[in-house]
């Protein structure tokens, strides 16, 4: 494959990766903006390995068979509830492949003098770093995601000046590095960077993880970005400017709805309390199926507002057939989303497509949280931060200030919870102790499909 052709392969893929992200802004485009990007990245594959550059053989071959299939085996049995970790997961492969690219450039320098000498040497340690910070920051989230790290924020004593004394001593190192110390000078630099990764994500508490999904999301860009500086291929820089760029501007949209600052969030220490816990009054009323059933079947309005309980209990075609049951009745039902539900960015919004609920009913917090107070019922399926009253009447919640959907206002709620637990983040809710609240105790799945027969 000559030059030419490769760069216009290049380009038709540069130009199908924005049609995918164009599309992803809408949920009736999402399917075909995603056969954009799987053909995009066949096609930038293909010109990759057959252009002028690259030498095929066995082991490169063997190479994209193995990771090919090792994908398809890990696509075909990962859950939706497993896919923020498994986002998280191969964020930190984009990572350690960039760490792994600057390494071998410096250890096969190129012949450069002058300044093209001194860009290279600082794309290899930009890339490097943000591939190291990547990598770790990326396995502590995956291990956070998947429960096994615990979600509680790690606030160590001077964590601030252990981050700057971080970022100090790796600018100390490009210095020395591009003034010829060696390659000692990389190698030291990449330890200390993969420690900030994981510092940094650390501590951060479970309420923030989605932003941090987000967060990743961009590192992981500009990781690609900086190696495609370094190899000199257009077709990566302009990928990693996309995906770094984009992961960016959602980390920014989650933290307004969530009213965090950026900064804040990516430097750690949110997720914790700040004074004493606001103390509940009352207990939680719990409610059997035929009072559910009871409650639907008398109401003219309904909203639903799932979260990251629906997606462990696999519940979405319950809730799916749910909805059809109440419309064919003649009942309003539609669907709050808030921007940072479950764990990953629109994963709701995934899980409710998947199950094949009408888009149309399907709405953002902005457009939906004044109907509240004109709605008769509202369900709340395995969500807690997202409907949490504390968020506006305690100023010492860890949550505090986060705009939130606004379900109290409905004449009932009721809330499908395993148990009485305070959920991932661990911060208990008033919502369960309101007046017009009743719990509805028990596997969301299961609860729904003893519940759906009684709806006449």
């Amino acid at each position: 494959m000559s030059f030419g052709i490769q760069t216009a392969a290049y380009i038709a893929a540069s130009v199908l990766f924005i049609l995918a992200l164009g599309g992803l802004s809408g949920q009736e485009s999402a399917k075909r903006a995603v056969w954009y990007g799987i053909v995009g990245m066949a096609i930038a594959v293909a010109a990759t390995i057959f252009g002028p550059a690259v030498q095929v053989s066995l082991l490169l071959i063997a190479a994209l068979v193995v990771g090919a299939g090792i994908g398809v085996v890990v696509a075909q049995r990962v859950e939706m509830t497993g896919m923020p970790q498994l986002v998280a997961l191969l964020h930190s492969f984009v990572g350690m492949a960039a760490v792994l690219i600057g390494l071998n450039s410096d250890l096969h320098p190129a012949a450069l003098e002058g300044a093209e000498k001194i860009i290279h040497e600082v794309e290899i340690f930009l890339g490097v770093f943000i591939g190291a910070v990547t990598f770790t920051g990326s396995i502590i989230a995956y291990g956070k995601l998947a429960g096994r790290i615990g979600g509680k924020a790690l606030i160590l004593p001077g964590r601030h000046l252990w981050n700057i004394g971080m970022a100090v001593a790796c600018l100390v190192l490009m210095g020395l590095y591009m003034q010829g110390a060696g390659s000692w000078t990389l190698y030291l630099m990449t330890l200390i960077a993969f420690v900030l990764g994981a510092h940094l994500v650390m501590a951060i508490g479970g309420a923030d993880m989605p932003v941090v999904v987000s967060m990743l999301n961009s590192y992981s860009g500009w990781a690609a970005a900086a190696t495609g500086f370094l190899l000199g291929n257009d077709l990566l820089i302009v990928t990693g400017a996309l995906v770094g760029s984009s992961g960016a501007i959602l980390s920014y949209i989650m933290c307004r709805a969530m009213n965090r600052q950026f900064l804040s969030v990516i430097l750690g220490g949110f997720g914790t309390a700040t004074g004493p816990a606001m103390e509940i009054a009352g207990e939680q009323v719990a409610i059997d199926t035929d009072g559910v059933a009871a409650v639907l079947n008398d109401a003219d309005s309904v909203i639903i507002i799932p979260g990251y309980g629906m997606a462990v209990a696999q519940a979405q075609q319950s809730v799916s057939e749910l909805t059809r049951k109440l419309r064919a009745r003649g009942k309003e039902v539609r669907f709050a989303i808030h921007p940072v539900a479950g764990r990953l960015p629109g994963h709701m919004n995934v899980l409710l497509a998947e199950a094949k609920v009408p888009y149309d009913i399907v709405l953002e917090m902005d457009e939906i949280n004044g109907d509240f107070a004109s709605t008769d019922v509202s369900i709340v399926i395995g969500s807690n931060d997202i409907v949490n009253p504390a968020a506006q009447e305690d100023p010492n919640s860890p949550i505090a200030g986060m705009p939130v959907l606004e379900c109290w206002k409905s004449k009932l709620v009721i809330v499908s919870k395993r148990g009485q637990g305070t959920g991932y983040s661990g911060i208990e809710n008033p919502l369960f102790y309101k007046e017009n609240t009743r719990m509805f105790y028990g596997d969301a799945k299961k609860s729904l499909d003893a519940l759906l027969p009684l709806i006449e």
